[in-house]
Parts: C-alpha cells; sequence; structure tokens
C-alpha cells in the first residue's frame, strides 16, 4: 500500500467518506504529517510549521464526529498555507488566515451545491450553519457557538453535559483522558461571552472555559 492510499485509510475512520480523497491530496500536496491526538479540553487541533528538520504538523483530537473533524482540519490546513506564504509575519487569525481558511471550506461548499441531497458532504443543517459562518470566520469553530451547536448533534455522546447546562455555582468535572491523573474539579462562576470564569479546586486559581466544554456533574 503506497503512502496516498495509506492516508486514505486513515482518513475514512475520521472524516466523511466524500472528503477523503480531497484531504489525501492536501497531505501530498502540503506535505504534512497529520497526528491524531487523545481529547483536549483546550482545543480540538494545531498546527506546527516544520523546524529542526521536522515537518509541517497537524494534530487533531480522534473523538471528533465526522464534521467537527474535517472542519478543524481545513482550519490547521489554512494555518499552515498563511505560514508559508508569510513566515508568522501576520496575525494567526488575521485577514490573510481568513481567506485561506474561506477558500478552503468554499471547496466543499461549492461541491456541495453541484450534487444532489443525498450525494452532499455536509447534512442540510450543517451546510445552513456553514454558510454562516463563512461570510464571518472566528478563530475556531469553537467561537462560532451557532456552528459548534450544530456540530455537537453529531456527536456519539449526545447526553452529555456541557459547562452552559450546568447552574452557576455547580461543582464538575473536566476529564483530559480516561486516566485519574488526568481529571481536573472547578466551580461555574459568571459567562463572559463564550466563556464561564471557573474556580480550580484544589489551586483555587480562576480559569475561563469554553461555555460547551464536556463536563460531569460532582
Amino acid at each position: 500500500m503506497n503512502s496516498l492510499e495509506r492516508n486514505k485509510s486513515i482518513l475514512t475512520k475520521y472524516i466523511p467518506a466524500k472528503a477523503v480523497d480531497v484531504i489525501a491530496a492536501w497531505i501530498y500536496e502540503y506535505n504534512f504529517k497529520l497526528k491524531i491526538k487523545k481529547s483536549r479540553s483546550t482545543k480540538q487541533g494545531d498546527y506546527t510549521p516544520p523546524h529542526s528538520g521536522r515537518n509541517h504538523t497537524i494534530t487533531i483530537n480522534h473523538d471528533l464526529n465526522p464534521y467537527a473533524f474535517l472542519i478543524t482540519l481545513i482550519h490547521e490546513v489554512a494555518h499552515l498555507i498563511t505560514w508559508e506564504k508569510y513566515k508568522g509575519r501576520v496575525n494567526p487569525h488575521g485577514r490573510e488566515w481568513e481567506k485561506e481558511y474561506t477558500l478552503l471550506l468554499s471547496h466543499f461548499l461549492n461541491l456541495d451545491k453541484t450534487v444532489h441531497e443525498e450525494q452532499k458532504l455536509f447534512p442540510k443543517e450543517v451546510n445552513i450553519a456553514l454558510q454562516k459562518h463563512i461570510t464571518n470566520p472566528s478563530a475556531s469553530s469553537c467561537t462560532d457557538m451557532n456552528l459548534f451547536r450544530v456540530l455537537r448533534k453529531f456527536d456519539q455522546d449526545l447526553h452529555s453535559l456541557t459547562l452552559e447546562q450546568i447552574a452557576a455555582g455547580a461543582r464538575f468535572r473536566i476529564v483530559y483522558s480516561k486516566t485519574k491523573q488526568s481529571e481536573e474539579f472547578f466551580i461555574k462562576g459568571e459567562k463572559r461571552r463564550t466563556r464561564y470564569h471557573c474556580t480550580h479546586m484544589v489551586t483555587r486559581r480562576e480559569y475561563l472555559v469554553h461555555a460547551l466544554c464536556k463536563v460531569t456533574l460532582e
């Protein structure tokens, strides 16, 4: 199995089948290493530019649903292209990144315009949310609350709680991995835009936690 076929085989597990060929081609064209990571509550993905002989690297959380995974990957590829053009001389989420992100995402949205409903890549409600999102791209899908809520409907753990669903003052737990050492306990505080001020129950330090972060009540 050559590298292109191997990439397709891996991608099939994480993104919609109709996007596999395009993304596999991007991995070859933009020459980056894609790493699948364990769940991280602070981010869904990230991009690291080449350094010390290492190539471009993009990491994505393994537990994202296929549409969230794809959109996060598009977001990070836009960072890669922006870095290639400007070598870090521009704002990470400035107009240069917005232009590249919009072009990449538009590629898939335009494909959906040319096919019948049953052949579309994105479900109708995701497509509608993306059409709104693309007119004013946020730094991430997490900061676009409408898009984030729509994408969450396709998560496997639909019955999990999010921070915005629990009462102010409630004690909750965030699990960063399946090991007990990766649990953190907080008290929910006041809302600030898309995040809540939360107090760590051990250190008493305050953190801003996203309103749609998955939590467990204590």
